[in-house]
């Protein structure tokens, strides 16, 4: 790994982003944005700053609207104080000569109303995971979380976009979607979580015509 020669060390073009090698910084939640705004803080921006060696940087999960909310401590990226924390975080990374892409996530049903002042987590159907969130209080048990109707599927789609403009803004080099285990994603795609029967279940979708 020493060699100025090794493969790992070489440039290579992602899409339109050059980098510099080919280490890619995997995801890690800190729990650091200990504030009740969502907020990236300097701590956050010195963590990735330090890291900018890597070929690109891949953020922490972080919350593309405050329906998303799933720990304690996580930033978010759907307001415009938020993308200032972000532009502080990636203004450090770039002066340092490092990539780095936001990696945007809804938590869905593994959330708790603890994080969500009250509200029941949103999902594709009222299915309880059965795991357990991170809420200041500790582990929670998760709850049944509320069915989402087309309205709530339309805002959700809608809270990533925004998040996503929020992103380039912040001068994100690119955008990751989290869609890992029960996160809201993929939770569309799992038999036992997703019961719906309309176009959005696993297997309610309306057979369409295939085109000439």
């Amino acid at each position: 790994m020493s060699s100025p020669n090794h493969p790992l060390l070489a440039p290579i073009r992602l899409g339109d982003v050059d980098l510099p090698n080919r280490i890619v910084m995997a995801s890690m939640t800190r729990a650091r944005t200990d504030n009740p705004g969502f907020v990236p803080n300097k701590l956050q921006a010195r963590y990735y700053a330090q890291r900018a060696s890597a070929g690109l940087i891949l953020t922490e999960g972080t919350w593309p609207s405050r329906e998303g909310v799933g720990f304690i401590n996580v930033p978010g990226l759907y307001t415009q104080e938020q993308a200032d924390g972000w532009r502080r975080v990636t203004d450090a990374v770039h002066q340092t000569g490092g990539r780095i892409f936001v990696q945007l996530g809804h938590i869905g049903s593994s959330s708790h109303p603890d994080l969500l002042d009250g509200a029941l987590p949103l999902a594709p159907s009222s299915v309880n995971p059965g795991l357990k969130a991170y809420t200041p209080s500790g582990f929670q048990d998760t709850v049944t979380p509320q069915a989402m109707d087309l309205s709530d599927i339309a805002r959700t789609v809608e809270d990533y976009a925004k998040a996503s403009r929020l992103a380039q803004a912040a001068g994100f080099d690119g955008v990751e979607l989290h869609g890992i285990s029960t996160y809201l994603i993929p939770t569309f795609l799992y038999d036992g979580l997703n019961q719906r029967t309309d176009d959005y279940g696993v297997h309610g979708r309306k057979s369409r015509p295939v085109s000439p």
